[in-house]
């Protein structure tokens, strides 16, 4: 059974800066050797991702890209910005106001503290139950 996690943002940490909990999570991701996909809700925040993964933790290098280039499928963080197409993988960190078409194992739905985002997550959890999900909810 596929399972969603929803990450819901409350530390000033996460609350300040919600892409730190995506490194994190992509952190944990690669020690896992779990290859990864991030769906981000558009190309300036595929870059400010990309950008944070290289200087967040100066003690781990994560492999990481922006999706489109030839090499995508051996990269173990792929940033997917909409538009590109790119192969399911079974751990997806989603970002988007939507669920993800796809197969995946496990999908980690990371929720900013504000209001209109807390609404959008609801949706998602419904959305996700409908379609068979094991689902878990994380306050951060």
């Amino acid at each position: 059974m596929p399972r969603a996690d929803f990450y819901l943002i409350d530390k000033p940490r996460f609350r300040e800066q919600p892409l730190l909990l995506v490194c994190e999570l992509a952190k944990k991701a690669f020690a896992a050797r779990q290859p990864t996909l991030i769906l981000t809700r558009d190309y300036a925040q595929a870059e400010a991702l990309d950008e944070l993964l290289w200087a967040f933790d100066e003690d781990v290098l994560i492999p990481h890209q922006l999706a489109g280039d030839d090499d995508d499928a051996d990269t173990a963080v792929l940033i997917v910005p909409p538009g590109i197409e790119t192969a399911d993988r079974p751990l997806l960190i989603n970002l988007r106001e939507s669920c993800p078409a796809g197969r995946f194992q496990r999908v980690l739905e990371v929720v900013a503290a504000d209001p209109a985002e807390r609404d959008g997550s609801r949706t998602r959890w419904r959305e996700y139950q409908r379609l068979g999900f094991e689902l878990h909810k994380n306050d951060m």
